[in-house]
């Protein structure tokens, strides 16, 4: 009897490892069951994209751009504009003297609505006379720009047509998941449209193209000439926006990155009008290192430390003060800096949100109303400074000034920073314009002097320091 059992037990085992590798993963009624089905379900490999390749090609299509640039104007001549040889030089060269050119570029793009919108890149249609769409069945329409926005690398084309168009369903970026299948399809390097798959490698990814960053990274295959392609799932859906990859020889090494579709959703309204409207606080932030952690007494290294408060802007005439760190925006919790940018840029100008603050160890709240982000936006005294710290200092005259090119007329000067020293080491530069010392003001070679005198082998100093216009907080260890 006990023989027949475990004969049955092998007979089952056998029979559910056939059905899982078939791709059927059978229903029971217990609850535990059903999670291992649907854990099941969630990791089988796909047997093929054919059908998704099928019907989303439809709605992809290759973008060409014709773009005029500028030449150089005429050859200058080796002995300026009086040169006795001026007429030889435009004579025997004129024909090779640069002028105005064509410039082709290819790109992709996929139908968002009926109405004839696309969704590409910027970078693909930015500065083109002319553009062309044609789909997968060979039918080619003209298109124009409708809107565009360079910080987020996102543009808006239409096409006029009486076919009836066939727009690629938007999905969810934020439910997206690393190991995630995706399918790319795209133009590479002309060849019309190809498909590609692979996983979502990593959400969330900052390569410093903007502020804005956010990408999704992917190591399906993404060429130059996917740009503006479509990263579906396997529903069909839009979850990405093809528009970088990271290369050393230029071709794909898989290394992809997709701008979440979510983010195109959201501007989609402002990009149909013509023109992005983004929200403006009025602060510059930077991220919290733990020396910053020690120095400003925070539990933790979460939040958007204020370097630096527009005069006048919103930031400031609510309240908020360089060294705040801010933890919330508008019920949003910041994790980190980079969290800022974006949700401020998210939030409708004239909105009124609550900011909250930690402002020397205690929580503070702020009313902000949110402004409008603009394009434009963003023989003295001489004392060596402790050999600990490797660095000169001077106090700022204007002659000083001047030949360094800083528009400040007063404060303390770094002139001199020794390689491999503790100010080195804390990204000190000549002519950073020292503001602060532990949150105090500093004006004076001597006040800084007895100062630094102070602090112990160990110490960490917290200094602020004007570079190029804004403000920025480093942490400067002493040495002996």
């Amino acid at each position: 009897m006990k023989k027949q059992s475990g004969k049955w037990m092998l007979t089952v085992w056998t029979l559910a490892c056939f059905v899982l590798s078939a791709g059927v993963v059978p229903s029971f009624d217990t609850a535990e069951s059903k999670a291992v089905q649907a854990a099941a379900e969630a990791t089988l490999i796909p047997g093929s994209f054919a059908e998704l390749a099928k019907t989303a090609s439809r709605s992809v299509v290759n973008i060409s751009t014709v773009k005029t640039v500028k030449g150089r104007g005429l050859m200058p001549m080796p002995f300026g504009q009086g040169d006795p040889f001026r007429d030889f030089f435009e004579r025997f060269f004129r024909d090779q003297m640069p002028r105005d050119f064509r410039q082709q570029s290819l790109g992709t793009g996929f139908i968002i609505d009926k109405q004839g919108y696309i969704v590409t890149n910027n970078h693909v249609v930015e500065m083109a006379d002319e553009i062309k769409v044609r789909f997968s069945d060979g039918k080619e329409y003209e298109a124009k720009i409708v809107g565009k926005d360079s910080k987020t690398d996102l543009a808006l084309i239409k096409i006029e047509s009486d076919d009836t168009l066939q727009p690629l369903p938007l999905g969810d970026s934020e439910k997206l998941e690393v190991g995630e299948w995706v399918v790319a399809i795209g133009n590479p390097f002309g060849l019309g449209n190809t498909v590609t798959a692979g996983i979502v490698s990593a959400k969330y990814r900052q390569i410093g193209a903007s502020s804005y960053d956010n990408f999704i990274q992917t190591d399906a295959s993404i060429n130059p000439g996917n740009s503006g392609g479509p990263l579906l799932n396997t529903s069909g859906e839009v979850v990405g926006i093809n528009t970088a990859i990271f290369s050393q020889s230029g071709g794909n090494i898989g290394i992809g990155f997709a701008i979440p579709v979510n983010m195109a959703k959201d501007l989609l309204p402002q990009l149909k009008k013509g023109r992005v409207v983004r929200g403006w606080l009025g602060v510059m932030v930077q991220k919290i290192t733990p020396e910053l952690k020690e120095k400003l007494d925070l539990k933790d290294e979460k939040g958007a430390l204020v370097a630096d408060v527009t005069k006048e802007g919103p930031a400031e005439q609510a309240g908020i003060e360089r060294g705040d760190v801010i933890v919330s925006f508008d019920g949003k919790e910041i994790k980190e800096m980079r969290d800022l940018p974006f949700v401020v840029a998210s939030t409708p100008v004239d909105k009124t949100v609550n900011v909250e603050v930690i402002r020397k160890g205690k929580k503070q709240r702020f009313d902000v109303k949110i402004g409008e982000l603009k394009d434009d936006q963003e023989a003295a005294l001489v004392a060596e400074a402790p050999p600990r710290l490797g660095m000169s200092v001077e106090e700022l005259t204007p002659e000083l000034a001047k030949n360094l090119g800083l528009t400040e007329r007063s404060g303390l000067v770094v002139v001199q920073v020794e390689d491999d020293s503790p100010a080195a080491a804390a990204g000190l530069r000549p002519g950073d314009v020292i503001l602060e010392i532990d949150q105090s003001p500093v004006t004076s070679v001597d006040d800084f002097n007895i100062r630094i005198e102070k602090y112990k082998q160990g110490d960490t100093i917290l200094l602020l320091a004007k570079r190029r216009g804004a403000t920025v907080f480093l942490t400067l260890k002493v040495s002996e």
